[in-house]
């Protein structure tokens, strides 16, 4: 009997190892697709020898030793780094002293690049992936960067919120999730008027510290090419800082769910966010209980990259440098950069900058955007349609999304163009309150992403990702969400410089609510 009961024993062990391992296989990869430091370990530096990078899908990672320059654009013009200054270039500062703007660009010249080939190849790879629907991708960060708010801990806290979304977003979809922060490099803002005027007094808008200052004084106003070396040098630390981050254990799994914990506990008991922590909470533990260690790289160190709107075309100019290995053309400034509303024109200098790069790219479109027009910027940004090479920003408000971006998507599925979707939910839904304030609310952002996610589900389209202005900061400068930001209490903690911002509970609320219905979407059972 003894015998029999040993035999039988060791049968059911081996059963539960056999199990364990399937499930441990399967959580790790279903939940916690949060891996790897590649995006800073450059694996493809300019002028360093290495071997082919080969991929599972064809997008291109190393392209035929040709130079960008070879290709024509529309005119005819061959490209090349400064054969955007042919073009029509929109939102651009003028510099009263040339011969100033030409040293700043080649002091950035001689400077080493921000970013590096096999990062941006990295980040390409994920987006085709993205593409395809087995990815999302979470763009976030500051409406725009500043010199004299530069500092260790307002980095890190913004990084905190975006990782925090990102595990929250992870189990929700059971997909990677892919993060770039607008940062190291947003410092441009297009402006709707080229002057500003203040009583009697007018003096050119402010366009961001990289070209002159908030400062409302002829001084402080000038377009100053000695910024541009600044923001170079102030990139540079927040990418360090970032790298440092992302890297040293400062992004592991458990910190950041206990960190979603304290979220929580502001919520009413029995919420839906708590349920939803909780699922997480009950999955982390079981790992821990079959012998996953979650202690080690996999779970302490994350992908995390940058991007940021390719508006001051001599600061990019000056950071495009070409990879020996493959005779690419990246821009190092950022991993990632878009082109913005009101730059897209097919004309104009900025789209014939960008078509030429090896970068990922971005275009945000509107409500004004017609299919066709949507079709010939697709054509001059991707003319050979590889996927993870461009992203489609979709800001309109959640009422023209649901009017205007089923024939955009209906014309992109008929001309077989590969794109990923992604919701731009707070630039559509600015408005100004009665005392002054420019503000967005939350409600609002709320609506326009639920119509973003129905929009796709009717049309069987992939949504692909979330972009927001926000910061890890507790500002008050939008209104509505658990944190309760009223109208009234805008004047707290109003700090930006340009638009509203999410503060870090807002950002996080959303990324719980986009989790559960990516859940639902996946076929997962709803949190409720």
């Amino acid at each position: 009997v003894l015998c029999w009961c040993l035999l039988c024993q060791r049968i059911v062990i081996s059963f539960i190892l056999f199990v364990s391992n399937k499930m441990k296989f399967t959580i790790v990869n279903t939940l916690l697709l949060l891996a790897s430091s590649d995006a800073f370990s450059p694996r493809g530096t300019f002028g360093a020898a290495k071997k082919p990078i080969t991929t599972d899908l064809n997008v291109a990672l190393d392209p035929p030793p040709t130079s960008a320059s070879g290709s024509a654009s529309a005119s005819g013009e061959p490209w090349s780094p400064t054969s955007w200054k042919n073009f029509v270039a929109k939102q651009m500062p003028v510099y009263e002293d040339e011969e100033e703007l030409a040293d700043a660009v080649h002091r950035i010249e001689k400077c080493s690049p921000l970013v590096f080939a096999g990062e941006i190849r990295s980040l390409h790879e994920q987006l085709a992936r993205a593409c395809q629907g087995q990815g999302f991708l979470l763009m976030g960060g500051d409406c725009a960067e500043a010199f004299n708010e530069f500092n260790v801990d307002h980095i890190r806290d913004t990084f905190r919120v975006i990782l925090q979304m990102g595990v929250v977003l992870t189990f929700g979809s059971a997909m990677p999730v892919i993060k770039v922060g607008r940062m190291a490099g947003q410092f441009a803002k297009p402006r709707s008027e080229p002057d500003e005027v203040r009583g009697d007094v007018s003096l050119p808008s402010y366009r961001g510290d990289i070209i002159n200052s908030e400062e409302f004084t002829p001084e402080g106003r000038r377009n100053n090419p000695s910024n541009m070396v600044e923001a170079y040098h102030q990139s540079a630390q927040t990418l360090n800082i970032l790298r440092a981050f992302s890297t040293g254990g400062y992004a592991d799994i458990s910190r950041l769910h206990a960190w979603n914990l304290d979220f929580v506990e502001q919520t009413d008991e029995g919420s839906r966010y708590r349920k939803f922590a909780t699922k997480v909470d009950e999955s982390l533990r079981f790992m821990k209980a079959i012998g996953v260690d979650t202690a080690s790289p996999t779970f302490t160190k994350t992908d995390f990259y940058t991007a940021h709107e390719c508006l001051l075309l001599p600061y990019e100019q000056a950071l495009t440098r070409q990879d020996s290995t493959t005779g690419r053309w990246y821009d190092c400034s950022a991993h990632m950069l878009w082109v913005g509303e009101r730059t897209r024109d097919l004309d104009s200098a900025h789209l014939e900058f960008c078509r030429g790069i090896g970068n990922p790219l971005g275009v945000k479109i509107s409500d004004k955007c017609t299919p066709d027009e949507l079709i010939n910027i697709i054509d001059t940004m991707n003319p050979q349609n590889i996927p993870g090479r461009l992203t489609i920003v979709v800001r309109m408000g959640a009422e023209k999304v649901r009017s205007n971006l089923p024939g955009l998507i209906r014309a992109v599925q008929r001309e077989g163009k590969s794109v990923l979707w992604i919701s731009d939910p707070v630039h559509g839904n600015t408005r100004k309150t009665e005392n002054g304030y420019k503000t967005r609310d939350f409600e609002a952002i709320r609506a326009e992403l639920r119509a973003f996610f129905d929009v796709h589900d009717e049309m069987g389209s992939h949504p692909g990702g979330v972009h927001l202005e926000m910061t890890g900061e507790d500002v008050t400068e939008c209104v509505g969400g658990l944190s309760d930001v009223t109208e009234q209490s805008l004047e707290d903690r109003y700090h930006t410089y340009c638009d509203p911002r999410l503060n870090g509970a807002q950002a996080l609320e959303l990324a719980f609510l986009i989790a559960e219905r990516m859940r639902v979407r996946t076929g997962l059972p709803s949190i409720e």
